[in-house]
């Protein structure tokens, strides 16, 4: 966060990760500089060239509402938010205003940090529907607009089982369950 702490940062990243620019830019927490401080040097980033567009992590409704308040506030591409099947809190008024406003959501911890998948209601659906729990819990993030997940993948095979959770569709019963 800051004008000048948030574009040494991207700097050390650039250098770090050897690119000319970034994809998405993330602020992480906000902190106590002013949101807008912050806002103006993501734009200066984007401007020159170093990232391509910027979000926010961990941004409540009100964080948000603020954010979009600022001149610049409406380049914002992402908010970063748990979200998984067991934490749905997202869903009354955050997801909507995102999708108001063409802002995707990050879900962070799709799989509740592996503790869905031990979740007898879900073991029992993949069960059911032929995956596996990870693919169902995937599945149900995926499915919702507006959302894209960010599973942690330890291995090649599971891997290939989070790619799988990105064609499974669960029935109305399914959804219905989690």
């Amino acid at each position: 966060a800051g004008a000048r702490s948030a574009i040494a940062a991207c700097e050390r990243s650039l250098a770090r990760l050897r690119v000319e620019a970034i994809d998405l830019y993330l602020l992480h927490w906000r902190g106590r500089i002013p949101l807008a401080e912050t806002v103006g040097a993501f734009e200066r980033l984007r401007r020159d060239g170093k990232i391509h567009s910027w979000g926010v992590s961990n941004f409540d409704t009100a964080d948000m509402r603020e954010l979009l308040a600022l001149p610049e506030g409406r380049q914002c591409a992402a908010n970063q938010v748990l979200y998984h099947a067991g934490e749905r809190a997202i869903e009354f008024s955050l997801l909507p205003l995102c999708r108001e406003r063409n802002i995707d959501v990050m879900a962070y911890s799709p799989l509740g940090q592996g503790s869905l998948l031990d979740d007898r209601g879900l073991v029992a659906i993949a069960r059911r529907v032929g995956a596996t729990p990870a693919q169902v819990a995937l599945a149900f993030v995926l499915a919702q607009p507006g959302v894209v997940a960010i599973p942690k993948t330890a291995s090649l095979a599971h891997l290939r089982d989070d790619v799988a959770a990105r064609d499974l569709v669960l029935d109305a019963t399914a959804r219905a369950e989690l």
